[in-house]
Parts: C-alpha cells; structure tokens; sequence
C-alpha cells in the first residue's frame, strides 16, 4: 500500500513519517520509504548521521537508469528519453515491487537497520548548485512519482512517502498514488489551514485523507482539531521524551517510544490497510493515464517531441499480480 505523510512545514511531518516507517519495520513488515521533501531530513530522522545522510543516491541523478529500466520492452515507448513523470506502466513495463532486489533499488535505495528491523530508504536529492535559479522542486519529485507509477504493491508491503511541505504536492498527479494520505497538523490556526486546502484541492479525486493531530498537549488542543476537522481527525499524538532525545542525538531503543505513540501509530496502519481493501485498481490506473494525458498536453509533447499519449496502453491495468516482462 502506498501512503503520504503532508503538512505544513514544522508540523513534525518528517518525525511523524519516520515513526511510522519504524513501527511497520519493528513489525516484520516490508517497507520502502522515499524523502520527496524538499528539506532532505527523513534519513536523519530514520538513525543515519548527517553525513551519511548526505551520501545518500539522489534518485534525479540516475534518472536515465530508472527510466530505461522500468520501460522494459514496451513497445508504446521509443526510447527512455520521451519518459516523463507521468508515464504510466503498460504491456511489457517492468514493475517494481516493495520487497525484492533489482539494478533499480541497487542504484537508488539504501538498505536501513532500524533496531534490527530493515528497511529502504530512497531520496530525491537536494538542490545542487546548478538547480539554483533555474529548476523547480517538481523536477526532483517526477522520479519518485514515475516509480509510484510502477509499483505494484500488494497487501501487508508499505510505500511510505514524506511529502513536500504544505499543498505543494498538488502541482504534479502524485497525490492521486495513495491510499491514504495523513496530514499533520499542529492545534492551531496556521496548523489547520493546510488541511482546508488540502482537503478543497483533492475533494474531486476520491482521496482518503486523515488528520494526525501532533504536539496535542491536552484535551483542550484535541476539542480544536475535532472542531477544525471533524471527523477527518484520526489519531494524535503528544510530548515523546523518546523523540525528543532521538532530536538531541541519542541512540534509543524503538522498543522504549512511549504507549500512546505506539498506539496511534497502530491506528495509522490500520486505517492504510483499510484504505488499501479498498483501492479499484481500474481507477487508479486511469488517474495515471487522466495526469499523463494532461502533462503531455500542456508541455512534454513540445519538449520530447513526440506525442505522448501513444505511451497509454488502453488494455493494461496495474495490479498485484501483473506478470514481468521476461
């Protein structure tokens, strides 16, 4: 299942992501986690140091190789080049899956150990020197949305993605690639505000949102966020002296989070699986072809050079057991 974490930038997103990337792993679940956010700080968060961090594959430097392998042998697709974000999966596609090996995740992905527990970490990549002034963050993003569109995740395997801050997301269709989204917001004004957004800008797209309440200090804060939100307000979460000593550097045990964090975290996964019995895989795949269609309309046909609506193959539709091409 495929999951995004949003929310305005301070709203504890990355800390909220990461928490729950671990309770999946802690788990014995499969996960792949992506930092799509364009402060690149879920690693961190996850246990690595700022330097290795740093080290992390940019998945914007081996575009070319993401795109000439999940292209695989389909014919609807010339050549790796007239890729874009959007390109959805067809007859001969390579789909990836959460939990295997391949030259993709070998580039790309590192391998986490999270108290013994592994995981996999993908990241967009910082700005460079050379983006500055001259690209937008969407051009970073598009890798991570091209896989989302290749993923043919099944049951009890989670994608989780930590989001661009804000409604940021919207400018491209991968808010569309969830089951469910949760948006993190703080008790207050500024904290709700991305939530009514959010909520106007994905009402015609048949989104599963649910608000995480963060830094929820009393009943006070949680009768604010059940006003402001109403029944969208799924879990909340308080103080953790487990999180505020992981922030400061320390090494703990997962085993230690405190109860009431667990607990809601739980209840995150719940919902997601919930969210996940319920996807129609033929809507998902015409939400692909739907933003494809758009983005190739609107600039990728003038800048490839070829019309990109060819690259829609009207018989496929993704799903857990699409088989590979040989």
């Amino acid at each position: 299942m495929k999951i995004a974490f949003v929310g305005k930038g301070g709203s504890g997103k990355t800390t909220l992501s990461s928490l729950f990337i671990r309770h999946l792993a802690a788990q014995g679940l499969p996960v792949l986690a992506f930092d799509a956010d364009i402060n690149q700080h879920l690693g961190v968060a996850l246990g690595l140091d700022e330097e290795e961090s740093a080290a992390l594959p940019a998945m914007g430097a081996h575009l070319p190789l993401i795109k000439d392998y999940l292209r695989g042998t389909n014919p609807r697709i010339a050549s790796a080049e007239t890729m874009i974000k959007t390109t959805p999966p067809g007859a001969g596609s390579r789909l990836l899956r959460v939990d295997e090996d391949n030259p993709l995740y070998e580039a790309c992905a590192r391998p986490l150990d999270l108290d013994g527990h592994p995981a996999r970490l993908m990241v967009t990549g910082p700005f460079t020197e050379a983006d500055l002034g001259v690209a937008c963050y969407h051009s970073k993003t598009g890798a991570v949305e091209l896989c989302l569109n290749h993923l043919a995740d099944g049951s009890g395997e989670y994608a989780v993605v930590d989001m661009t801050a804000g409604s940021d997301s919207f400018a491209s269709g991968m808010f569309t690639r969830f089951d469910v989204t949760f948006l993190v917001a703080e008790p207050t004004r500024k904290g709700v505000a991305v939530y009514r957004q959010y909520k106007e800008y994905a009402r015609d797209y048949d989104i599963t949102l649910h608000v995480v309440g963060n830094k929820v200090e009393g009943e006070d804060d949680v009768a604010f966020l059940r006003e402001a939100v109403g029944e969208d307000l799924l879990a909340t979460v308080g103080r953790s002296d487990w999180v505020r000593g992981t922030e400061k550097g320390h090494r703990l045990s997962f085993e230690l989070l405190e109860e009431p964090v667990r607990h809601a975290l739980d209840t995150l996964r719940r919902s997601a699986e919930a969210a996940y019995a319920r996807r129609d895989w033929a809507r998902y795949q015409q939400q692909m072809v739907h933003f494809h269609l758009r983005n190739a309309e609107s600039w990728a046909n003038a800048k490839t050079g070829a019309d990109l609506a060819a690259q829609v193959d009207p018989s496929f539709v993704l799903g857990e057991c699409v088989p590979q091409p040989a």
